[in-house]
């Protein structure tokens, strides 16, 4: 019996050295070498020495700032590749290529400001990328041009200010798209074309008061879109009909609202169709006319179209006054006419 315990402790030490001989100082390999975590080690660069079984690298919080070219050609079994909270600046051309098997990659909470047709190289059956939190201003075809299989994407709190059209068209299986908290001031038809597949689309907290009318009409199996926190004054009724998925759930609360009768008439249409459920109608708030600001839109619903009805009518039935005064006028001069003239005939006879 004691000879066995020796040998198991043998054993132990024996492969415990092994696996720190693969191991980087400052990490720690776990689950026999599949899991590499280096969070928090102060490293200014990516690893040397990470076990080539590894599938899941935790480089979070370090100070890593440059992600070089091949950087991961020892690691092709890497499913789960965390580099969130580093400094990471430059992603060269090709840095994640040879990933065939990379599933997730946070890249959130860096200094990524630009996306090149190189970062998406070897990527092309990731699923989710987080990339919240980051430096990007602008997004365009290349940016994202070998993700065929993302079905989750993060672009939230950067500072985008343009999208251009088709710049997630290579997306066709995405699911989920966040956008919220960026600078984004409108929305052009085509910017979501070919995300036939998607379900969320965030787009809270930024700038939009301007959307063209089929910016959505592609979202055929899009159930969530958040809109709140906008700079919406007013809504077309085409711009949702436009959406036809089966049920889509709308957030549009803290939007500057003008309350006027005609944006009473959109949402009572919007209301009324089956598949649109404006979830938080009863919170929306006046910012226009003054006289309304903070009053809830269904508290002055009935009162604004009255209103405006009561004015449409006076002015209609003065404008039929006026007509028929005319009228009558007219009638009564050309009576007036006609018997001076019978009296001048008369006369002359």
């Amino acid at each position: 019996m004691k000879e066995l315990l020796l040998l198991l402790l043998l054993v132990t030490e024996a492969s415990s050295r092994s696996h720190s001989s693969w191991c980087q100082r400052g990490c720690e390999c776990r689950g026999d070498l599949k899991f590499t975590v280096c969070s928090g080690a102060l490293f200014s660069q990516l690893p040397g020495r990470v076990p080539p079984n590894t599938e899941l690298l935790d480089l979070s919080d370090n100070h890593i700032s440059v992600i070089p070219r091949r950087s991961f050609g020892r690691n092709r079994k890497l499913r789960f590749l965390l580099l969130q909270n580093n400094n990471v600046s430059v992603v060269e051309d090709g840095g994640f290529s040879q990933m065939e098997f990379l599933q997730k990659l946070d890249l959130s909470r860096n200094r990524i400001s630009t996306l090149t047709e190189g970062f998406s190289v070897g990527l092309a059956l990731l699923r989710e990328l987080q990339l919240a939190h980051n430096r990007l201003t602008s997004l365009d075809s290349r940016s994202f041009l070998h993700l065929d299989g993302l079905q989750r994407l993060n672009l939230s709190s950067n500072g985008i200010r343009t999208i251009q059209v088709r710049s997630f068209s290579s997306m066709s299986s995405l699911r989920q798209l966040h956008l919220q908290d960026n600078s984004l001031r409108s929305l052009r038809s085509g910017t979501f074309s070919m995300l036939r597949s998607l379900e969320v689309l965030n787009l809270a907290g930024n700038q939009i008061s301007d959307m063209q009318t089929a910016v959505f009409k592609p979202l055929t199996s899009m159930t969530l879109l958040n809109l709140a926190d906008n700079r919406m004054s007013t809504v077309h009724f085409k711009t949702f009909l436009g959406i036809h998925a089966y049920s889509t759930h709308i957030l549009l609360e803290e939007n500057p609202w003008n309350c006027d009768c005609d944006l009473q008439r959109v949402f009572r249409k919007l209301r009324s169709i089956q598949r649109l459920f404006l979830d938080d109608y009863y919170n929306l708030t006046c910012e226009e006319p003054a006289v309304l600001r903070d009053y809830r839109l269904t508290d002055v619903d009935t009162e604004l179209c009255l209103a405006e009805t009561v004015t449409v009518l006076v002015i209609t039935v003065t404008v039929l006054v006026t007509v028929l005064a005319a009228m009558l006028m007219g009638e009564r001069k050309r009576k007036r006419e006609k018997k001076r003239n019978h009296r001048l005939t008369g006369a002359a006879t």
